[in-house]
């Protein structure tokens, strides 16, 4: 996501609503009113404040949600003055369905990403990568390889913490090279989750809203992994040729981690069988992999007595009083408390963005950026620019415009604008949401500054995954409709 994405989020996709944003606009033409411009005005100073977000300690979902409310409010209240009071109500039923479907589908997957993490499955990878004592070079690429490759199913902001909670414990001190895998980490991290619907909030928009389909999502990866790799492969010949000293510590995988992983990859399984096959909306197949987890939990809870007298059974056998303590705080799985810790800051903020923007476009406003963009420019040349766009605009609102304008492109032109909405916001450490949760980390070690000054790197990376994708997928360039 750009400024704030977080993310926690990793997946998945709404795909259901085969006409995704296309809030059309409203029969009364309000772009030159007061009113319309009183609503950007409103939009403005409310995303203004998201982005002082760290600053002013106000969270991102607030200001915007109240900019929603007061821009449809003024947008019903011209319809009710104009004798046409189902305009705008239909209007916004339609913005809030579109919203509706991704939260749930988001929030499943944030679920099972709290559940996996509760069972300290990243804990395991994290104590292992501690343990295994790789070189500073070796640390770089299996940091940002990891980054790019967990950051394709887990949430940008989850997987860059995970991975620079490592590098600040095996590299502790070194400012130098923490701020360095920082930024390599980022870049991965934002660029695992461009190929992949289920990698970023921009992609499960995109192919939620049937514009193409699952499979060619995947011509994506080699752009991927080019704007992932030309800028890694610059910045390891600054990292120093020495080992660290590591911090071994043993993590014992909670009862049940790997069996809820499994659970995971069935419900994504099943989430592309529904659409794919059935012709049903993802989320319906993401709902019933909830169902998955709470059978499970309820299994969980029912044996946990059983398990924890043989686990104590033997802990009193070998005279392990420690291990006897621990088993005694252990308390059984609740599948509700995941739910509860799932980000809904951040789907508030959706929430927020999507029916600002909705309303906005509803005005007319998204019509005359889609003229200006897509009419008088060359579509490539216009997704380059929203790409870099999101290293300063949230990713989420540039997607969500793109795809409430609906211009007539290509499916390459509709992948290139995934791609440079996802990656683009790795030129800036306030770009992404991996980005400004390392700030906050790696506090004193990764700066805005530290990552400003590998910017150049970073953009040479991303007009290199620009090109790679136009020449690999060039007759992508010519197929037009949706699927």
């Amino acid at each position: 996501m750009s400024y704030l994405k977080v993310v926690s989020i990793l997946l998945l996709s709404l795909l259901c609503w085969p006409n995704i944003a296309m809030a059309a606009t409203g029969p009364l033409p309000l772009t030159d009113s007061a009113l319309g411009i009183t609503a950007i005005v409103i939009f403005l100073l409310a995303y203004l404040l998201v982005m002082a977000e760290e600053k002013i300690h106000l969270r991102k979902s607030k200001p915007v949600l109240v900019a929603a409310g007061i821009i449809w409010a003024m947008i019903g209240w011209h319809y009710m003055q104009a004798g046409m009071p189902t305009e705008a109500e239909s209007a916004f039923r339609h913005t809030l369905l579109e919203f509706s479907e991704l939260m749930l589908f988001l929030l499943v997957a944030m679920t099972y990403i709290n559940a996996l993490e509760e069972r300290r499955l990243f804990d395991a990878l994290r104590a292992w990568l501690i343990r295994t004592g790789f070189s500073y070079r070796s640390l770089f690429w299996i940091s940002g390889v990891l980054a790019f490759a967990i950051s394709s199913f887990a949430n940008n902001m989850t997987t860059a913490m995970l991975m620079c909670a490592v590098v600040m414990k095996v590299a502790e001190g070194d400012k130098r090279f923490i701020n360095l895998t920082c930024v390599n980490i980022v870049v991965a991290a934002n660029a695992g989750g461009a190929f992949i619907p289920f990698g970023d909030i921009t992609t499960l928009m995109v192919w939620q809203a049937g514009i193409v389909t699952f499979n060619e999502f995947f011509t994506l990866f080699l752009p991927a992994v080019v704007n992932f790799g030309v800028p890694a492969l610059i910045m390891s010949f600054f990292v120093e040729k020495r080992s660290p000293g590591g911090h071994a510590e043993e993590v014992e995988l909670k009862r049940g981690a790997l069996r809820i992983l499994t659970l995971f990859l069935l419900t994504i399984a099943t989430a592309v069988a529904f659409h794919s096959y059935l012709g049903l909306p993802p989320v319906l197949g993401m709902m019933t992999g909830l169902g998955y987890l709470q059978f499970f939990g309820f299994f969980l809870r029912k044996t946990l007595p059983g398990s924890l007298a043989r686990k104590r059974a033997l802990a009193e056998r070998a005279g392990d009083m420690e291990r006897i303590r621990a088993l005694g705080q252990v308390v059984p799985f609740d599948v509700f408390s995941r739910v509860a810790r799932a980000e809904w800051d951040t789907l508030l903020f959706f929430y927020g963005v999507v029916v600002c923007v909705g309303g906005l476009g509803f005005i007319g406003y998204l019509e005359l950026l889609s003229t200006a963009l897509y009419t008088n420019w060359n579509p490539t040349a216009a997704n380059v620019v929203l790409g870099l766009m999101s290293a300063v605009v949230d990713n989420i609102p540039v997607m969500f415009a793109v795809l409430t304008m609906n211009p007539e492109m290509s499916h390459g032109h509709w992948l290139l604008i995934t791609l440079t909405a996802g990656v683009g916001g790795s030129l800036l450490s306030i770009g992404s949401a991996a980005g400004v949760a390392l700030m906050g980390q790696a506090r004193g070690y990764y700066t805005f500054v530290g990552h400003l000054k590998w910017a150049p790197v970073i953009l040479l990376g991303y007009a290199a995954s620009v090109l790679c994708h136009l020449w690999l997928n060039a007759e992508l360039f010519t197929v037009f409709g949706r699927h």
